[in-house]
């Protein structure tokens, strides 16, 4: 069986999409490639950028998180104090 890798906050920062870097984001202790998506360009969605926790930033989203089923899940996220609580 696979391990999952755990990103830190820091690590993710790495994965911003820019200069041909894969665009990662984290939501609910899941970080997922969304590198593919047309509308991740250069690491950047509608002034959400790659490289980030974005699990605060979807409740304010004009779309409901599953949205995040159609990408791929690259590892799991070291626990934050947003999150970790409710998990």
């Amino acid at each position: 069986m696979e391990t999952s890798h755990k990103f830190t906050l820091d690590e993710l920062r790495q994965f911003d999409g820019k200069n041909g870097r894969p665009a990662y984001v984290g939501y609910k202790g899941k970080v997922y490639d969304v590198s593919g998506s047309g509308q991740w360009g250069n690491g950047d969605h509608m002034g959400h950028e790659a490289g980030r926790d974005l699990t605060e930033d979807m409740d304010i989203a004009p779309h409901a998180g599953d949205v995040m089923k159609r990408m791929k899940i690259v590892g799991d996220l070291a626990a934050t104090k947003h999150w970790s609580f409710f998990h």
